[in-house]
């Protein structure tokens, strides 16, 4: 026992070290002191105050001390997971281990981890260059680590669209990246495409035509036409730009904070139920959300007036949610009501007003929607902790302790199961990823 204690207070004390790079802890946002950091307990629950959910932590996978029976060694700096909309499995993204990891959905047991090292066994994968994006400090090498971020299932849950932070020999992020699509039949890549730098969200139109990658590193937002069934015929159609391309001129060896002073620092990105629009969260800059007309592939300029630091959108059943990332809010207002400001653009952008708020735990991250439509779940960072808000009231219901510090979330469609990703900040925590089951006891 005095050995796999010592064991432990070692792993954690290197893992405090690697995650002290500058490139780790993306999005964070200036904060006096971190709390402690928090590792609670397998089997435990809470019931929400109306009564109408239980919330119970039933497994994790951890790459710290904790239980041998849940250690995964391929769990390094997980920035977000995504259920498979069959429920068969999920894929969490390890960013600085460059991997994305398979994991059967149920028994958690690891089925594959796909590398992000692409070298020339992947140059076939690659289409024609797009002269949408240019290298403009690197020579173009194909060659690389990719460190993913967030990804996207497209046609029916076949691709699985996931977006590289930075290529690794592109130490700020200033030249194109790239995104990758596994088939989520043989978890393989099978095809690659350009990006701006920094792409951090990706998102799908609900006719599956469109792919849209918004990009943090420069105010731009990348349109991809996915309407064929062969991958090698999609291709680049568009690049939107948020008011103005920011300039890129950094150091080529030494590393600079990328994910402070990126303009809007554009994030949360979702299409209309509808297509006609897209919008993309500015959580930097001036604010905001980004409005793109799809029909006319026209940008419309920025709707105003919810509170700064827009991180995460959903849209469902007629409300636009945002996660409000430093102060720690839940906000929403009528779909109708926003696109009625977004069209009514004159300037650059326009004040809309009526916001309903809800206060969740600091460093409010992913959002998302329980299938009924009734609650919405929020992965707080900095508090460590899974806020659950009633969507109708816009008022918490219930919390529970997640290991720190929480980024990603994503919940089943059959909405039963709920998994966080826990990628650590300020040289400590992280490194886990949480499962937890929902009952719906009304």
């Amino acid at each position: 026992m005095r050995y796999l204690h010592s064991r432990s207070v070692i792993l954690t004390l290197l893992l405090c070290f690697v995650f002290a790079s500058p490139l780790f802890g993306q999005e964070q946002a200036p904060e006096k002191k971190v709390p402690p950091v928090v590792h609670p307990s397998i089997n435990r629950g809470v019931v929400s105050t109306c009564g109408s959910l239980r919330i119970t932590l039933t497994s994790k996978r951890q790459n710290y001390g904790g239980s041998l029976d849940t250690r995964d060694d391929a769990i390094f700096s997980p920035k977000s997971v995504n259920i498979h909309p069959d429920n068969s499995k999920y894929y969490v993204n390890s960013l600085e281990g460059g991997t994305t990891v398979v994991f059967e959905m149920g028994t958690n047991r690891r089925l594959k981890v796909i590398s992000h090292r692409i070298n020339a066994q992947h140059d076939s994968l690659w289409g024609a260059s797009s002269p949408l994006y240019r290298f403009e400090h690197y020579r173009k090498n194909n060659h690389f680590m990719g460190k993913p971020v967030e990804a996207v299932f497209s046609h029916g849950g076949r691709y699985l669209w996931v977006p590289y932070y930075r290529r690794s020999y592109d130490i700020n992020a200033q030249d194109p990246s790239a995104v990758a699509v596994i088939d989520t039949r043989s978890d393989e890549i099978v095809r690659l495409m350009e990006t701006g730098p920094l792409p951090k969200m990706i998102a799908v139109s609900n006719d599956n035509r469109y792919i849209a990658v918004s990009h943090w590193g420069n105010n731009t937002v990348g349109i991809i036409d996915i309407e064929s069934d062969d991958p090698m015929e999609w291709h680049h159609t568009k690049l939107h730009v948020v008011d103005y391309v920011l300039p890129l001129n950094y150091s080529l060896t030494q590393h600079v904070n990328r994910d402070n002073g990126s303009g809007y620092a554009l994030r949360g990105t979702v299409f209309t139920p509808d297509d006609r629009y897209l919008l993309v969260g500015c959580m930097g800059g001036g604010g905001g959300i980004a409005v793109i007309d799809m029909q006319e592939q026209r940008y419309l300029g920025r709707v105003m007036g919810m509170m700064f630091g827009v991180r995460h959108l959903v849209i469902s059943d007629g409300y636009l949610y945002l996660s409000i990332n430093g102060s720690g809010y839940v906000q929403r207002i009528e779909l109708d009501k926003f696109i009625d400001a977004a069209t009514s653009i004159t300037g650059k952008s326009t004040e809309l007003k009526g916001w309903t708020s809800c206060k969740v735990g600091a460093g409010a991250r992913t959002i998302e929607v329980s299938p009924c439509g009734k609650y919405i779940f929020a992965a707080c960072n900095f508090a460590s902790k899974l806020y659950v808000v009633d969507a109708r009231e816009m008022r918490v219901v219930a919390t529970t302790s997640v290991d720190s510090f929480p980024v990603g979330l994503d919940i089943s469609s059959n909405g039963d199961t709920l998994i966080t990703t826990s990628q650590g900040r300020s040289g400590c925590g992280g490194n886990a990823v949480d499962i937890f089951s929902i009952e719906y006891l009304k």
